[in-house]
């Protein structure tokens, strides 16, 4: 009777265990497809992009542009009117992996400002929380890739 019921024991364990597995390599947080044609490629997982040329978050979970409007920030699924002629793919991108970037978007705006209208060279960013960023250039124009 102990051997009936250490193999249970054993074989549930076993079961619980395999199940444990799968229900963390599920879970596992990547959203490459909910990522946007004009974001940088090679991440599997992004929070907000930092557009320095209009001083502007796209939230990638929630498809929406982070802007300040009337002294506040706002959430729309397109850019206010103000920007209607910005060219989402040539415009720098800076890859922000934090809850919330534009309530420290001063320090945002100041770090990120020598990329304001740059379009010769587009590096892409991302930023790591500790006051570096790193890049590649898409295009070489003479200069090493970093």
């Amino acid at each position: 009777m102990k051997t009936v019921t250490f193999a249970l024991c054993l074989l549930a364990g076993t079961f619980f265990s395999t199940l444990t597995r799968a229900q963390v390599s599920v879970n596992v947080s990547v959203n490459v497809d909910a990522q946007p044609n004009w974001g940088p490629a090679g991440y599997d997982y992004v929070n907000y992009y930092y557009m320095p040329d209009i001083e502007t978050y796209y939230y990638v979970p929630r498809h929406q542009f982070v802007y300040i409007s009337g002294g506040r920030w706002v959430f729309a699924s397109s850019l206010p009117e103000r920007y209607h002629g910005y060219d989402l793919y040539r415009g720098y991108k800076v890859v922000v992996n934090e809850q919330r970037p534009y309530m420290h978007h001063e320090a945002y705006r100041s770090k990120y400002a020598h990329y304001r209208n740059c379009y010769d060279n587009q590096p892409v960013l991302k930023e790591h929380g500790n006051g570096h960023a790193y890049g590649h250039y898409k295009k070489d124009h003479g200069r090493k890739e970093k």
